[in-house]
């Protein structure tokens, strides 16, 4: 589970989790429109990653493999109801991308047992993220959006509810901002698992993490196109 290719991170954000996200990029850095590719196996730590409480992660070891653990609840309130557990790759803004990652269920087993992705992250109040929930309602195993109100439904496409266990998985979101479209794959990576049409949020950043659950995270994958955040009018 092991491919670390060390790459210069390209835009550099002042303080997503503290308001909305400004990009600025340095001349000697890829500009807007550039492509990114990204491997991330935390062999070497977690410094890549901004997180809403420090105290809730960790990197474990397991079997000689490093990983990236959820291990508790986040001591975080989010301005509107939305996942408590998230972990921000810091400096990389994209518009479409293709996001791929490993990931370990350790929360106990009940119809909401999850894990979450987050993307077109702007600020604590502006994004999409994806529930991969044991069971599917209205607020579980869906895609949601968060923007400047309580997270909102949007899935068109979803299965019946994810079926964890206490092995890993891989997962996998597609986004394609001209379009709208966004695909969620779990385990199988040739259909999706759920679908989602919304142009709200055409730049962001990604993210990993859970609700209110537990979770381990490996072999994170990210290739797209950069993007940059609007220049604020004031």
């Amino acid at each position: 589970m092991r491919f670390l290719a060390p790459l210069a991170l390209a835009v550099l954000l002042a303080g997503p989790l503290d308001g909305m996200a400004t990009a600025q990029n340095d001349a000697t850095q890829a500009s807007p429109g550039e492509k990114v590719q990204i491997e991330e196996t935390f062999e070497n730590g977690a410094d890549r990653w901004k997180v809403t409480d420090a105290n809730a992660w960790k990197i474990v070891e397991q079997n000689g493999n490093h990983v990236y653990a959820q291990f508790q609840q986040s001591d975080y309130s989010p301005p509107h109801r939305s996942p408590l557990n998230i972990a921000l790759l810091k400096d990389v803004v994209v518009g479409d991308f293709e996001l791929t990652a490993k990931v370990q269920s350790t929360a106990r087993d009940y119809p909401h047992r999850s894990v979450c992705l987050f993307f077109n992250y702007q600020d604590p109040a502006h994004f999409y993220y994806v529930h991969l929930g044991q069971a599917a309602d209205d607020h579980a195993n869906q895609i949601f959006i968060v923007n400047d109100a309580l997270r909102t439904k949007i899935s068109t496409k979803t299965t019946s509810g994810t079926p964890w266990d206490n092995q890993w998985h891989q997962v996998k979101i597609v986004r394609d901002t001209a379009s709208g479209k966004i695909e969620v794959y779990f385990d199988n990576m040739e259909e999706p698992a759920m679908t989602a049409e919304d142009k709200s949020f055409t730049w962001g950043q990604i993210g990993l993490g859970s609700f209110d659950d537990t979770g381990n995270w490996d072999d994170v994958r990210l290739t797209g196109t950069r993007a940059a955040a609007p220049t604020s009018s004031e």
